[in-house]
């Protein structure tokens, strides 16, 4: 594998989680062996849920002309004896099989179900093979059903905590803009973004639309929310006036004098209005009890 080729590290990776021994570098390393592929599956625990026939094909012509560089981390299955679930490499086992391959390298270790998708997340982490719904989702469903903490996941990957406590967040956006993010139309920034929009998915439609970037985006949702916030204020204040002016009709009504009330958002004037004295006496005598 050449250093183009080789994935990034991450923190400490598979080795935080797992050990050293967890990612053997190439097929030499003690502890690989070759399994047929028909007892492999894929593990419950992968967090990517879409892989690109294009690339799996690219992955399997250069299989088939370079064998299997970097061997699949599986466990045993804990249902089925001799069998065994893939934990990471589940792109490398279905592109040997399309590369006519009977056996693949592995590395076999009884991981817990814990660690089983934390290395699946992780693996696929390294190779930023994972879009940031799948991403968020997999660090959800770490914290949520095996209660590691989000310090735990930021030592593992390589992210500080507010990183996954950000990505976590955009699982927020309705189900229609996080399928824009999962099919790659809109980005990870994008989405943040999004969050902070009245209404993320019409936010959404006119940011494929215009073609706007994330700085474009974040200023789309500034400017909406300035424009709800007049929108309420003068909302408000519109009920202010309704209500004024019931109350300026029915002291009219008691008074049998057009009464005028003017507010100017703290204070404002009482206007009694008479037509002639005989009117102006008897509001006199009102006032004098």
């Amino acid at each position: 594998m050449s250093a183009k080729e080789q994935p990034k590290r991450l923190g400490r990776g598979l080795a935080a989680l797992l050990g050293d021994a967890a990612v053997p570098a190439n097929v030499a390393a003690p502890g690989v062996q070759h399994l047929p592929v028909e007892v492999l599956e894929p593990g419950p625990f992968q967090p990517r849920q879409e892989m690109k026939d294009d690339a799996l094909q690219e992955l399997a012509d250069s299989i088939a002309q370079r064998g299997v560089l970097q061997p699949l981390l599986v466990r045993p299955d804990p249902k089925k004896p001799g069998h065994y679930q893939i934990i990471a490499g589940e792109r490398r086992w279905r592109a040997s099989q399309r590369a006519k391959l009977h056996e693949v390298p592995v590395l076999v270790k009884p991981l817990s179900d814990a660690d089983a998708m934390a290395a699946g997340l992780v693996e696929n982490l390294q190779r930023e093979d994972l879009n940031a719904v799948e991403e968020a989702e997999g660090y959800r469903r770490l914290v949520s059903e095996f209660n590691l903490s989000q310090d735990k996941l930021g030592e593992a990957v390589g992210k500080s905590r507010s990183h996954i406590g950000n990505i976590m967040r955009i699982l927020d956006l309705p189900p229609m803009a996080l399928a824009f993010v999962r099919g790659g139309k809109l980005t990870a920034g994008h989405a943040k973004a999004l969050l902070g929009h009245p209404d993320p998915v019409k936010a959404a439609h006119e940011v494929l639309k215009k073609g706007l970037n994330v700085r474009q985006t974040e200023a789309l949702v500034q400017a909406a929310n300035r424009t709800a916030k007049a929108g309420a204020a003068e909302k408000a204040k519109g009920g202010a006036d309704s209500d004024i002016t019931a109350l300026a009709g029915s002291l009219t009504e008691r008074l049998g004098l057009r009464v005028d009330i003017k507010y100017n958002g703290k204070g404002g004037q009482l206007v009694l209005n008479y037509a002639n004295l005989d009117q102006l006496d008897s509001l006199l005598a009102l006032l004098n009890g």
